[in-house]
């Protein structure tokens, strides 16, 4: 058990942000699913940059690596383009 009140705000804090990163990091998954299974080419490109913005934030803010962020993006780019 924590014994100062720097370290209950922190667990405090943390399960708030747990919270946030785990929803944001669903969201974007779920938007990348949509993406795959997209057969429409115009409705396709209308939400890449939305999918790319959403995993270019979570690349910035440390939920998912820079590398694959852009490995994702680029594979979703080719699909995008295949249609």
């Amino acid at each position: 058990m924590a014994n100062h009140k720097s370290a209950l705000k922190r667990i405090r804090s943390n399960g708030v942000k747990q919270l946030r990163n785990k929803y944001q990091h669903k969201t974007t998954r779920n938007a990348v699913r949509d993406l795959r299974a997209t057969t429409d080419k115009t409705a396709a490109e209308v939400l890449l940059p939305q999918v790319a913005a959403m995993l270019d934030k979570l690349a910035k803010n440390n939920i998912i690596h820079k590398n694959k962020a852009g490995n994702l993006k680029s594979k979703l780019t080719k699909h995008v383009a295949a249609l």
